[in-house]
């Protein structure tokens, strides 16, 4: 079997050291501990989380969406499948190096997704860009850290506690999808979602897309307004 062969390191808010491995044509990052974060080869829940959301936004020509995240880019590259010829993506990574990443030692994985003119890139932090809007998102899909129970950084739990919830709820127009990814179950947070004024369906999806493999949950919370 092959080695892994570190590429590259990078510093994340809080300090954590993030580190690009490849392996073949296999691409790894992780913690400095050894925490796996994400893989080029399991993917499948990151991409789900894309089209279970612009699912629910038939009928909208242009709509304006939010990805929190850009990890190897499941979420953005599906969401770039199915979404319009006028729709508009923001992606917000709060870490450059990533960024920096995907178009030199993961170009073969980011393909030209990052030069598609629906995309722009904004290396800031989305809660941030969250609180600062209203009403102007159709959809916000956050695969941030490893959902409401946060791994890197402790200042991600504010996405998913009531106060972030409720900006993010704010930052969407009527009738607008807020989609979340977890790498484990949470069954308190549909409830929380329930009273923070949103319309919840929740879904498991195989990490690596077939019949085995790790169990992602991705939430899917439509914007009520009754």
């Amino acid at each position: 079997m092959l080695p892994w062969i570190q590429l590259a390191t990078a510093t994340a808010p809080g300090g954590d050291t993030l580190r690009l491995l490849r392996r073949g044509d296999e691409f790894s990052i992780r913690l400095k501990g050894g925490n796996e974060l994400m893989n080029s080869r399991l993917g499948s829940s990151e991409e789900a989380l894309a089209t279970l959301a612009l699912g629910r936004l038939t009928g909208r020509p242009a709509p304006r969406v939010l990805i929190g995240g850009l990890g190897m880019g499941f979420t953005l590259r599906a969401a770039l499948t199915v979404a319009p010829p006028a729709a508009r993506l923001v992606v917000a990574e709060i870490v450059p190096e990533l960024v920096g990443w995907a178009g030199q030692h993961m170009a073969a994985v980011f393909g030209n997704c990052l030069s598609d003119p629906r995309v722009t890139v904004e290396t800031r932090d989305v809660g941030a860009m969250i609180r600062e809007a209203a009403g102007v998102f159709d959809a916000i899909l956050l695969d941030v850290d490893n959902g409401p129970d946060g791994l890197t950084r402790a200042g991600n739990d504010a996405l998913y506690h009531e106060a972030g919830l409720g900006s993010a709820r704010r930052a969407l127009v009527p009738g607008g999808v807020l989609a979340l990814w977890s790498a484990a179950p949470v069954p308190a947070f549909s409830q929380r979602l329930s009273r923070c004024g949103f319309d919840v369906t929740t879904h498991t999806v195989r990490a690596s897309g077939g019949r085995r493999g790790n169990r992602h949950t991705i939430w899917i919370a439509v914007r009520s307004d009754s």
